[in-house]
């Protein structure tokens, strides 16, 4: 298989039109057609149905391109990391990340870090654990900051030296913005906002036999877009502290959970994970740092 064709199909299947496609990539509309035509007998399928707007991904069209996405990713940060390998100065990192407000500690490690290696450039991915540990098993992530216990049969693992508060985020006029914690009861008779991962999870754990009680009618991904479903009296969201924006113009408050309810972070990595040497020696300061601070508690 051509590394090529793959990367030509995928400016196809973005743009959904060949002619425009064949003059991005600079080669002829006949010449782009044939190396779809091949592709296609490889794999023994149609890839595109052709309509008068353009061109639409068939089913066996979706799944070639969710393929050829990671597959030239992973060949361009293989090629990277090559070049990588002969100089100490630069190179990249890639770095999958839960939504928390604690991300200013890496943050920090990494400005110190640029001080004597400025060269150093942080690929930020942002997701649920689920997300970025599958990124990371793809060998398209050096690392992962994930909300929850990491799966040690997998992954190396270290303790971030800080836990995510669970709570209510409701407008200032809402009911709830009264009290100063929020119970089950509490939340009963409202319809409530979360994370599918919270959900599944840390939510569950809190109300044990009392989960029944809550109506989750909403699932969201990111805190931000989460409250602005607030803001519009949709749902209260239940959400780590610090994500939604609570400042006094944003109208927001954010009130905890009791019992009290944290969800730890770890910082995970695959076993026999090898990094580049630039980024051997960012992780191993990163670790030692972490160390330190988890000590010192």
């Amino acid at each position: 298989m051509d590394l090529k064709l793959l990367k030509n199909f995928l400016q196809i299947a973005r743009i959904g039109n060949m002619t425009k496609a064949s003059q991005m990539l600079y080669i002829s509309q006949s010449a782009l057609s044939k190396q779809m035509k091949e592709l296609e007998e490889e794999f023994g399928c149609t890839l595109f149905i052709r309509q008068k707007e353009g061109m639409a991904l068939t089913e066996e069209g979706y799944i070639l391109r969710k393929r050829a996405e990671d597959i030239v990713a992973l060949f361009d940060k293989t090629k990277q990391d090559f070049e990588d390998l002969e100089k100490i100065t630069g190179g990249d990192i890639h770095v999958g990340a839960a939504e928390t407000c604690h991300i200013d500690l890496f943050a920090r490690e990494l400005l110190k870090f640029r001080k004597e290696y400025p060269n150093l450039r942080c690929h930020i991915i942002s997701g649920m654990t689920e997300q970025v540990t599958q990124m990371l098993d793809r060998g398209l992530l050096d690392i992962a900051i994930i909300s929850g216990q990491p799966n040690i049969e997998k992954y190396h693992h270290i303790r971030y030296p800080a836990d995510d508060l669970w709570g209510a985020v409701v407008a200032k006029d809402h009911p709830l913005s009264q009290v100063q914690r929020i119970t089950i009861n509490d939340l009963k008779d409202y319809n409530l906002m979360m994370s599918t991962q919270g959900l599944s999870e840390e939510i569950r754990k809190w109300c044990g036999q009392y989960a029944d009680l809550l109506n989750v009618s909403d699932t969201v991904n990111l805190a931000y877009n989460g409250s602005v479903f607030v803001k519009e009296k949709v749902a209260v969201l239940l959400s780590y502290k610090g994500l939604a924006d609570t400042s006094d113009e944003n109208n927001l408050c954010f009130i905890p959970l009791y019992p009290t309810l944290t969800t730890p972070l770890n910082v995970i990595w695959r076993k026999y994970q090898v990094f580049t040497p630039i980024v051997d020696l960012f992780f191993k300061r990163l670790i030692a740092s972490f160390e330190k601070v988890n000590q010192d508690k």
